[in-house]
C-alpha cells in the first residue's frame, strides 16, 4: 500500500511511503485482537476492591437469640450477613487482574489492528515535524491541516517529543504515542492514525524483528 507523505499544512510533499503488507495488509485476527485489548484493559483495573466478610466487622460476638425454638434462622451474633450492618458473604476481594498473552499474539493483533486502519483508508502519513513551543493551537492547525479536526486521531512519532505530546494534551481527541509504544487498543480507538515519516519505519523494524 502506497501513501503520500503530507506536510503539517495539509500539502503534498511530492514524496511516498510504501506501507508493508505483512504488516498492514494482514487478514485480521479478531480473537488476538479480542485477547490483546482484554489484557489492556486488565492491566489497567486497580484490583483494589474489598467488602468486610462477617469476620472483619466491629461488632459484639454475643449470641441474640436461642439457637431453636424462635422459628428464624440461626443468627449468631449482631455480625451475621442476615442482619442490617452485618458482613458480606463472599464479597469482593484485592486482586490482581493481569493475565499472560503470548509475544506472537500480541503482534498478530497489533498487526490486525494496523490492517484494519489501511482497509479503512484512516491512516495519515506526515513529514517529520516539532514544535517550537507547547502550544494547542499550533496543534489543532495541524490537523485543521490534515483535515481530521473533528476526528479522534493518534499521531505515532519516531521517539519522546515534549512539546508535541504538551500541545495536544489539551484536545479531548487527540493523543500522542511513540511508534514503540503502539498497542491494540490506541490504535483501534482513534478514527485516524497519523504516522509520521520516521515513524513507519521504525513500526516496520519492530515487527520485522
Amino acid at each position: 500500500m502506497e501513501l503520500n507523505v503530507l506536510n503539517i499544512k495539509g500539502e503534498n510533499t511530492g514524496r511516498t511511503v510504501t506501507l508493508n503488507d505483512a504488516i498492514f495488509g494482514i487478514e485480521p485476527n479478531d480473537h488476538a485482537i479480542y485477547l490483546d485489548v482484554k489484557q489492556y484493559m486488565a492491566n489497567k483495573r486497580q484490583g483494589t476492591h474489598k467488602s468486610k466478610e462477617r469476620s472483619e466487622v466491629s461488632g459484639s460476638t454475643r449470641k441474640l437469640i436461642r439457637q431453636k425454638g424462635g422459628g428464624g434462622a440461626r443468627r449468631g451474633d449482631i455480625n451475621s450477613p442476615l442482619l442490617v450492618g452485618g458482613g458480606r458473604v463472599f464479597g469482593p476481594k484485592p486482586r490482581d487482574y493481569s493475565f499472560k498473552l503470548n509475544k506472537k499474539v500480541k503482534a498478530l493483533a497489533r498487526k490486525s489492528a494496523l490492517s484494519y486502519k489501511a482497509k479503512e483508508n484512516a491512516i495519515v502519513v506526515v513529514e517529520d515535524f516539532s514544535l517550537e513551543t507547547p502550544k494547542t493551537k499550533d496543534f489543532i492547525a495541524i490537523m485543521k491541516g490534515l483535515k481530521i479536526e473533528n476526528r479522534k486521531l493518534l499521531l505515532v512519532l519516531p521517539e519522546n517529543n515534549k512539546t508535541v505530546y504538551l500541545s495536544a494534551r489539551n484536545l479531548q481527541k487527540a493523543s500522542v504515542a511513540t511508534a514503540s509504544d503502539l498497542n491494540t487498543y490506541r490504535v483501534l480507538d482513534a478514527a485516524s492514525l497519523v504516522l509520521t515519516e520516521s515513524s513507519v519505519g521504525i513500526i516496520e523494524k519492530l515487527f520485522n524483528a
